[in-house]
């Protein structure tokens, strides 16, 4: 009892209008819906040549690290973990394209977590994030939710890439198109939808981890859900293979400067739009639209990015799945903690986390796309000036597959119209700094 009036005191869940049982039923919501990263991000990056095993281990460390760090410090209901794209980014440009060894890009990531660490001590990336106008915050919350459902609909199969060779090097038409809808996993993620929508209106706060639950159920005599030939646990992989395996030879090269340059804006902007987007949607804001202990939150993705590398994995940065665990109640660090013991747990009964399928928690991505869509009534549209910017925000979030590439295009275009209609008064001077850097970042591309 003791131990229960601590956690309420420390993450002051009556002043957040929460409950311990809310906040682990949105940390176990939220773990579901990013456990996937522990299967996809060792199998991106073991095309380099390091050990898919120990990547395993090293992924549910560094998640759990970071995730950490944001519980206890931070206090916010946000989950973090080796990121998608930023993987991508390592594997495929630094070392398959690039040719440089995993060492070395491991190393990369370990100095741009140790420029983040800096940046968050200093204020720079808090400041950053304070002089984003109003309006593209209520944007990014809205791209953020569109990108969301985009996701969730593209891992159950109910929509899918639809371009195709039609001869002569050509392509058809149709960018996405309609999955094929009597499938298997299109099937049992509209029945964890409908579960999970009449679950919450009756105002279940396990709506969304029932709905999941389910669907999974629902996937066993589909063949979707399959149990695990050699059990439900196993001990984790030694990391050994791939940690503290850095290499600082080449550090001073112009490649070095270049993906240095590319993994800090990449980064940097798709924690801030995170970040912003989760605290929107949570009632986090405070009167002014800032992130409450905002500087705690960056250095927790810094010291998990750090850490990450040292472990032997890649960028760690917030999860915008962590909207799952917001929808579900989740509103203070308990929830992250929560997660973070999840992943700890997950190092011992991977087996049984890998048996949810992605279509199983498709339904809760998609209907936490629904609700951060709601932020698009706060969007002045009826300046030309604010419209615009918070549109391409929005809109490029899904159609670029990017956070931080509709940032970019929705900061770019305010800093260039409030310049051209005579607003230029309006502008900090971080955002056309910020500008400056955008158009660097494109030419460097």
């Amino acid at each position: 009892m003791a131990y229960l009036c601590l956690m309420r005191d420390f993450f002051r869940l009556h002043e957040h209008g929460t409950t311990v049982r809310q906040e682990l039923l949105a940390g176990l919501t939220t773990f579901s819906t990013m456990a996937y990263i522990l299967a996809v991000n060792p199998m991106i990056l073991s095309k380099t040549g390091m050990d898919f095993n120990a990547l395993i281990t090293a992924t549910a460390l560094a998640a759990a690290i970071g995730t950490l760090v944001m519980g206890l410090y931070a206090r916010l209901p946000v989950g973090l973990a080796p990121g998608m794209g930023l993987n991508a980014f390592f594997a495929y440009t630094i070392v398959l394209g690039m040719g440089y060894s995993w060492q070395f890009a491991l190393t990369a990531v370990f100095l741009e977590g140790i420029i983040f660490i800096f940046l968050s001590l200093f204020h720079i990336r808090e400041a950053i994030i304070n002089t984003i106008p109003e309006n593209l915050k209520h944007a990014i919350s809205v791209g953020i939710g569109l990108l969301i459902a985009l996701i969730g609909m593209a891992n159950a199969g109910i929509i899918e890439t639809g371009m195709r060779h039609v001869g002569d090097g050509k392509l058809d038409g149709v960018i996405l198109k309609m999955g094929h809808i009597t499938s298997a996993g299109p099937l049992i993620a509209l029945l964890g939808l409908i579960v999970s929508a009449v679950l919450m209106y009756k105002k279940v706060n396990a709506a969304l981890l029932l709905g999941i639950l389910i669907a999974t159920l629902a996937g066993i005599p589909l063949g979707l859900t399959v149990w695990p030939e050699h059990g439900i646990m196993s001990l984790p992989p030694s990391i050994s293979p791939i940690a503290f395996q850095l290499e600082f030879d080449k550090i001073f090269s112009m490649d070095m400067v270049v993906i240095l340059f590319t993994l800090l804006m990449v980064n940097l902007f798709d924690t801030v739009g995170t970040l912003i987007g989760l605290c929107s949607k949570a009632g986090l804001l405070d009167s002014r639209g800032r992130i409450p202990r905002a500087k705690q939150a960056l250095f927790a993705d810094a010291v998990g990015t750090t850490a990450g590398a040292l472990l032997g994995t890649s960028v760690v940065t917030a999860y915008v799945e962590s909207a799952s665990g917001i929808a579900s109640g989740g509103r203070t660090g308990l929830t992250a903690v929560t997660v973070a013991g999840m992943f700890l747990l997950a190092l011992f009964f991977a087996p049984l986390f890998a048996m949810i399928p992605a279509a199983a928690t498709a339904p809760a991505l998609i209907i936490v796309g629904m609700l951060m869509m709601g932020a698009v009534v706060k969007i002045n549209f009826d300046d030309v000036t604010e419209a615009i910017p918070a549109f391409l925000a929005i809109v490029m979030m899904p159609y670029t597959y990017s956070i931080a590439e509709g940032i970019v295009f929705g900061m770019l275009s305010y800093v260039l119209l409030k310049v051209f209609t005579g607003k230029f008064r309006e502008i900090s001077p971080v955002m056309y700094v910020l500008s400056v850097l955008f158009v660097l970042s494109f030419m460097l591309q």
